[in-house]
């Protein structure tokens, strides 16, 4: 991409900032960033409809072209990519959305365009049970498509454990940033960050010397979102940045899964609420997000399936996977929730106890969350 693209780019970007899908349009419309500035003194003789507001703030781009090109030096000076829309390392994802950004700060080396992209988001406050979920979730969805990049804000609770999660099962992992690449919020998460630049990345928005304001957070979530194929909210209460991640997901016709909790739980409420208005499909495991998002052929349990599973008359079978058989020997197809209980498990726990007895081709899952022991 030719610089002068670039610093174009930045500069309306700059400008936009509280105009963004105006601006987003007269690029549009123009064809490139340069385009538009070039004609920023006379933007209406090729885009008719520009509104004033727009006309007016186009008559500060040179004001902003020193703070660009100061901008784009540090960024080549720190090995920071700077991405703008005709580039083809933007995400193509997020480029097809009403409110895509100008231009994205990225250091890192994951490919931002993955056949495979999800994002996991929910509160700052998660409890045992969500870190679970997280733990367990992200690990299988690794063995069933290891090529899946994990997208969260880098943010405490539910983010910060998805960011961990994914490196630890050897997958990459991108946090988008509410500020500039100079800094880094929270600063307790700077060694998982560090780690990300070379199994992942960090990405934002926004230049330099930009603080993380409220805002901005909010701002961020919608490349959260439209980044991804598919948003998963693991643990939210009534109201929170991870509703606002889903609700901007369903905007941009991403899927929406969210993991169920307990009734009465304060942090599960904003789960359960969405799952019963349809806003969410109910999720309890990652070989059935695989299922849901079609993306069986990638998967180990897909492989399982298609070349059939070689079951042992009386495979080996641990103590946990023993006590599941005895429970479901008793009962047959019992719903998880009922399982975990008489089994004397966690669901979390449970979750992976299934999925090794369904590779041995001890159990099958049901349709609503219900298990089978075959004969």
């Amino acid at each position: 991409m030719n610089e002068k693209e670039v610093i174009n780019s930045m500069i309306l970007a700059r400008l936009s900032y509280y105009n963004l899908a105006g601006m987003l349009h007269l690029y549009r419309e123009a064809g490139s960033a340069t385009a538009v500035v070039e004609n920023s003194k006379h933007i209406r003789d090729i885009i008719p409809d520009a509104t004033g507001r727009l006309t007016e703030i186009l008559s500060d781009c040179d004001k902003m072209r020193p703070v660009a090109e100061a901008e784009l030096a540090f960024n080549q000076a720190h090995g920071i990519k700077t991405l703008v829309m005709a580039d083809d390392a933007y995400p193509y994802r997020l480029r097809e959305c009403a409110d895509a950004p100008l231009v994205l700060y990225y250091l890192g080396s994951a490919d931002l365009n993955r056949s495979r992209v999800i994002n996991i988001v929910g509160t700052r406050h998660s409890t045992i049970y969500a870190q679970e979920l997280i733990q367990h979730f992200v690990s299988e969805l690794g063995r069933f498509s290891p090529d899946v990049l994990v997208v969260s804000g880098l943010a405490y609770g539910v983010d910060i454990c998805a960011h961990r999660q994914a490196l630890d099962c050897g997958l990459e992992t991108v946090g988008v940033l509410a500020h500039g690449l100079d800094d880094l919020y929270p600063s307790r998460h700077k060694p998982t960050a560090r780690k990300m630049v070379t199994q992942g990345g960090l990405l934002t928005e926004f230049m330099t010397h930009t603080n993380a304001d409220k805002i901005n957070f909010v701002r961020r979530n919608r490349i959260v979102a439209g980044i991804s194929d598919a948003c998963v909210l693991v643990e939210s209460a009534a109201h929170g940045g991870g509703l606002i991640t889903a609700e901007i997901a369903r905007g941009y016709g991403r899927d929406v899964f969210a993991f169920p909790g307990r009734i009465g739980d304060m942090y599960s409420e904003g789960c359960n609420n969405l799952i019963r208005d349809n806003g969410a499909a109910l999720l309890t495991d990652a070989a059935s997000f695989v299922k849901a998002m079609g993306w069986e052929s990638d998967a180990e349990l897909s492989k399982a399936r298609t070349v059939g599973i070689a079951r042992d008359m009386f495979p080996d079978l641990s103590a946990e996977e023993q006590a599941v058989v005895n429970v479901l020997k008793t009962n047959n197809d019992l719903n998880l929730n009922i399982l975990a209980v008489q089994a004397g498990m966690s669901v979390s726990r449970l979750t992976a106890v299934l999925f090794e007895l369904e590779m041995k081709g001890v159990v099958r899952s049901l349709a609503g969350g219900t298990y089978h022991l075959l004969s």
